[in-house]
């Protein structure tokens, strides 16, 4: 079946914004990239902005449902290893070559004012990931949910920044402060025992 307009736009915006950033993207190379007419980009979005807006809804189906939720639970049975899984599946993301970091962080830092409407929206989709986490939190009985949730999203947020930085392990690394975060919080209710660490990996020495 034939792709029909609005898709094509919205599916080569995603592609061209995930890698390049939205501010780095014009009208223009939206245009070229999908051969589609200016005046049917318009009619189906009438400005960049509601395209940046419709490319973050995208976003966060593909990404954060469609991939990161369903890659954790299909990793891990409890949560606090759910919780932990997260830093697995950012492993092999950090590892691929496209690697093209948080869409919602880059949107939100190229429009910094905290009023501008695509900061609002990237704030939104940042909110509910860390609503997720929460979610796991709360079923692996951690007393407060919300609050280890929020540290928990830094932590997801700084292996992200580090990876970007050329830091392949920074999962693993935010993976074992994860560890300590966990052991250290107050869970009263919580079903779950923290999984174990795995074995530290042999070091290899080579010859200089």
């Amino acid at each position: 079946m034939k792709e029909d307009a609005r898709e094509r736009l919205l599916r080569t915006a995603y592609e061209l914004f995930s890698r390049h950033g939205v501010q780095a993207v014009g009208i223009d190379a939206i245009i070229a990239h999908s051969g589609v007419a200016r005046q049917t980009l318009y009619r189906h979005f009438g400005s960049k902005q509601e395209l940046v807006l419709a490319f973050m809804e995208r976003r966060e189906q593909l990404w954060t449902l469609d991939w990161l939720h369903d890659e954790v639970h299909r990793r891990a049975a409890d949560p606090p290893g759910r919780l932990l899984a997260i830093f697995d599946v950012f492993h092999g993301w950090f590892q691929t070559a496209g690697f093209e970091g948080c869409s919602f962080i880059n949107v939100m830092l190229e429009h910094p004012d905290a009023h501008h409407p695509l900061h609002v929206a990237a704030s939104a989709h940042l909110a509910r990931i860390r609503a997720l986490i929460a979610q796991l939190a709360s079923d692996a009985g951690i007393a407060d949910p919300d609050a280890f949730a929020a540290q928990w999203h830094i932590l997801m947020k700084g292996s992200i920044v580090a990876a970007g930085e050329g830091d392949r392990e920074a999962a693993h690394r935010a993976q074992a402060i994860g560890r300590l975060l966990l052991a250290d919080t107050p869970a009263p209710g919580r079903a779950h025992p923290v999984p174990p660490a795995p074995a530290p990996r042999e070091r290899v020495l080579t010859r200089a």
